[in-house]
């Protein structure tokens, strides 16, 4: 596609869902798509530059942050002239911070960089944004994802029943859940999901079951932690497929949220958020930005700046050990049938005016 406007990568890699939501943005444009290789970067590094100077696009655009990629775009813009846009879901130098504390310095102005030298930013919540546009991008536009399935109410009632047959959870049991990657942070000892395991451990009650759905390097460490629970009152099933997430979130009563207040957590949203609601389920999180700004009386907001310290876990046991069939039944009432901040074609419109005016700017 020689006269494509614009050339895009994902340095989350090639068929994967960040690349499928990039282009999905830019569905309203001529693009050619060069696939990036996680195992050998470099190679992918280098395909970015060829084809780019073979096909001369007009814009360059990079989902995801990774070090090569970003390098790609920032080499074609200063000594080629073809500008860029990239997009990210994370604070980045923050991000870092997490797992090698050592070269946070030096990713913050690598991240500062990519934003000052870029022809605009699209984040996956109004905060990123912010800090964009606060680092120098000229521009910027919100594009939080959206929840690529639906069901029914009776498609849900039937999941309900069908999963927790299928898993062997109570069909009376109260669940909390939670689907995501469980990967573990050796810097915290943490993974999604450690939270629901130890505040289960806290408490007493028999119809508590904690369902976490999903598959990472953390897995093994929660089956440890679960003990004699596992398979009986802690539910832990691995990765299942995509098109069954719904179905899954349906064996759930609460789902779980658990975010940092910090400089990653608070400047996030997550997609999850679209598919709780779209499984209708009230969700638990931490007193984040968004709890406040999109959540409503479906939402619990728990004290606690990190979701394994004490205080969360506590505030969320105590949570396990008081709820009812009849609050959660009021907060279900009040979920939305969908969230504005989440609507698809609003955010692909977005993206494509945004694109559009740096293509073709306005004089």
């Amino acid at each position: 596609m020689k006269d494509a406007e614009i050339l895009v990568f994902a340095t989350k890699g090639t068929r994967s869902n960040e690349e499928a939501r990039i282009l999905k943005l830019l569905q309203n444009f001529k693009f050619q798509v060069v696939p990036f290789d996680r195992t050998d970067k470099f190679k992918s590094f280098i395909s970015i530059i060829r084809q780019a100077l073979q096909t001369k696009p007009r814009l360059v655009v990079m989902e995801g942050t990774g070090v090569l990629g970003g390098v790609a775009c920032l080499l074609l813009q200063w000594f080629f002239g073809i500008p860029y846009i990239f997009s990210s879901g994370d604070a980045i130098a923050p991000f870092i911070n997490l797992n090698y504390p050592l070269l946070a310095p030096i990713v913050s102005v690598y991240e500062q960089i990519l934003c000052h030298f870029c022809a605009g930013f699209i984040g996956w919540t109004p905060y990123l944004v912010g800090r964009a546009l606060t680092y120098g991008a000229p521009k910027g536009v919100t594009a939080a994802g959206w929840a690529y399935f639906s069901r029914t109410t009776e498609q849900l009632a039937n999941s309900r029943v069908n999963i927790r047959q299928q898993l062997g959870i109570p069909h009376d049991a109260l669940v909390f859940g939670l689907l995501g990657s469980i990967a573990w942070n050796r810097q915290f000892q943490y993974c999604y999901g450690y939270e629901l395991v130890k505040a289960f451990q806290k408490i007493n009650s028999k119809n508590i079951a904690i369902l976490v759905v999903g598959d990472g390097s953390g897995l093994a460490y929660l089956k440890e932690l679960a003990g004699k629970d596992l398979g009986s009152r802690i539910f832990l099933p691995g990765n299942v497929p995509y098109e069954q997430v719904l179905d899954y979130m349906a064996a759930m009563d609460v789902a779980s949220l658990p975010q940092s207040v910090d400089a990653v957590g608070s400047f996030r949203y997550t997609t999850k958020l679209s598919e709780y609601v779209a499984a209708k389920l009230p969700v638990v999180t931490s007193q984040i930005p968004m709890a406040y700004d999109i959540g409503g009386d479906w939402v619990w907001r728990l004290p606690g700046a990190k979701p394994w310290e004490d205080s969360y876990i506590d505030a969320l046991a105590n949570l396990m050990q008081e709820i009812t069939d009849e609050e959660i039944k009021t907060k279900k009432k009040v979920i939305p049938e969908r969230l504005a901040d989440f609507e698809e074609e609003q955010q692909i419109l977005r993206v494509t005016n945004l694109v559009a005016e740096i293509i073709n700017p306005i004089c």
